[in-house]
Order: structure tokens, then C-alpha cells, then sequence
């Protein structure tokens, strides 16, 4: 049965903001847009979590939504983040990219002031009211210290604006009430659980690790459509074991933005408070790398 907003089925990529000096590298930018098109990505999702939106200034995180969009060119889908911890900051944001010509936009739930299950529910309908463009819920409690209840989730799914579920809470009970009483378009926000979740309805995922190996994490979802389960599961304990020993090491976009340094695909500058993978991390996650076979610059 198709998912309100199938035409995201498949991979999205959380893309890196790449930085030369402190500044945007609008040049990088573009380039990584180009490997995710060539890979046949469906989507790109940038300023979200690994696209260091936190440290963006308002102008900064405009201009990439509209330089990705351009970028873009009609090759991908662009579904920026636009979330905020203020319900009236989300929504102009969310505005502003709408009118740039984003097909989607990815909105975390609000962070720190810990809202109640109404006060969220009232922050997405604000938006969903908003926008003519459709909303995904991001739902990540380990960063934004509230979960948003599947109870929640499934009002929401009321409003004709809400259209998916960016599911990374970990808890498969949990998405597999969402799936059931409703029509979202469930996608995975941790690549691990790719697999898993797409067994129980979930439509693709929301990839950090595809900033790498776009064309495995295609492939995964491809094999799973296909009824190729053997590839699938093949596929889903190979990119586990880069998962693990990428994203354990820090918290992202620490390490991703390093391995892209690693294979020569950003410069790995990152914004405080974060700060650069420690150097003895940095030598296993360039065994890591090795491991699973990227081509890595030498040291």
C-alpha cells in the first residue's frame, strides 16, 4: 500500500556543510551534491544534525538551503532541516524554504525547553498550517530530551502537511505503531537500523554514512524492494560494521566529517563546540575505512 509521500522511498543523505577557513565552501558543496546525484540518491537533507545547523548563522543556513537546491538542479529531491526550539523561528524558516523550492522540509522536534505532547503537537500543526510543502517529523530523543509519542505522531498524521516520520528513537515497537495506524512515509534516521525497519513498512532511510558509500546504502534498499534478502542482509552486516566503527567513535558529524577528510572528500573542518576526532581515533577510524575498502589518503 503506497506511503503518503512515496516519491521519498528510498536514500536520503544527510549531507555535511563543508567549511574552508571558517567559511561555507560552496564549492564542496557542490561537488558532494553531484556524488550523491551520480550515486542516484533520492534525496538530500542538508542543515540538518550532521549539516551542523546548530553553528549556522540564519544567513548561513539559508544560503545552503538555497545553494543545495540550485545544486540540485531537478537531479534529487531537497529536503532541508528548518527545525528550531521556537515554534515562530521553525516556521520562517520553514517558509524560507519553501519559497527557495525545497520539496520537503525535516523538522527535529523542539529541543531543551522540553515541550509537553500538546505544546509538540501545536508546534507541527503551526507548521504544517504553514507551508504548502510536506513536513517530516524528526523524531531523536537522545538529542532533543523529549520523545515524541507515537500517540503524538498519530494526530499529527491527521494534518494533510504532515507526510513522514524521520524514526530515530531506536525503538521498533514504537515505529511499528506509527506504521499502523497510519499512511507516513517512515524513513530510518540510523543507518544501522536501515534494514530492521524497512521490515516492518519503513520506506528507506535518512543516511549519514551515505556521505561515503552512497551507492551501498542504494543498494541495500534496492535488494530489500527486490525480495533479494540474502543481498540485503549481506549488505546491511557490511555497512553495520562501518557504522559501528565510524559513528562510535564520536558524536556526528565528528567522524563522518573526518572520514571525508580521509578519502579527500571535505576538508574536515568543523565548527565549536565541536572539535576535531582525537588523533588516536583517527587511526582507527582510518583502519576502519581501510577495512572496508575506500581508498584512503596516506598520513
Amino acid at each position: 500500500m503506497p506511503t503518503r509521500a512515496e516519491k521519498f522511498a528510498g536514500l536520503s543523505v544527510a549531507i555535511v556543510t563543508p567549511f574552508r577557513d571558517g567559511k561555507l565552501d560552496s564549492a564542496r558543496l557542490k561537488q558532494q551534491i553531484d556524488v550523491q546525484a551520480e550515486a542516484g540518491t533520492t534525496c538530500i537533507c542538508p542543515v540538518g544534525t550532521t549539516g551542523e545547523s546548530p553553528t549556522l548563522t540564519h544567513d548561513e543556513h539559508e544560503r545552503v538551503i538555497a545553494e543545495s537546491i540550485a545544486a540540485s538542479a531537478g537531479r534529487l529531491l531537497v529536503m532541508p532541516g528548518t527545525g528550531s526550539n521556537s515554534t515562530a523561528e521553525a516556521v520562517r524558516l520553514t517558509k524560507f524554504a519553501a519559497k527557495a523550492g525545497a520539496d520537503a522540509a525535516l523538522v527535529v522536534g523542539p529541543y531543551y525547553n522540553r515541550p509537553t505532547q500538546q505544546g509538540i503537537y501545536e508546534h507541527f500543526k503551526a507548521l504544517a498550517e504553514a507551508v504548502d510543502i510536506p513536513i517530516c517529523i524528526y523524531n531523536i530523543p537522545t538529542r532533543t530530551g523529549r520523545n515524541i509519542e507515537p500517540e503524538t505522531i498519530i494526530r499529527l498524521a491527521e494534518l494533510p502537511g504532515i507526510a513522514m516520520l524521520k524514526e530515530a528513537t531506536g525503538a521498533m515497537d514504537q515505529a511499528s505503531q506509527v506504521l499502523a495506524a497510519t499512511d507516513l512515509t517512515v524513513l530510518s534516521g540510523d543507518d544501522s537500523m536501515t534494514l530492521p525497519l524497512l521490515a516492518i513498512g519503513g520506506r528507506g532511510v535518512i543516511s549519514v554514512v551515505g556521505n561515503l558509500v552512497p551507492a551501498d546504502m542504494k543498494a541495500l534498499y534496492d535488494a530489500f524492494e527486490a525480495g533479494d534478502l540474502q543481498q540485503a542482509r549481506a549488505l546491511h552486516v557490511k555497512l553495520f560494521s562501518l557504522c559501528r566503527d565510524l559513528l562510535g567513535l564520536a558524536s556526528n558529524p565528528i567522524p563522518i566529517k573526518a572520514a571525508m577528510a580521509l578519502v579527500g572528500r571535505d576538508t574536515g573542518e568543523i565548527r565549536l563546540p565541536l572539535v576535531p576526532l582525537e588523533q588516536p581515533l583517527v587511526v582507527k577510524l582510518r583502519q576502519a575505512l581501510a577495512d572496508y575498502g575506500l581508498a584512503v589518503q596516506p598520513a
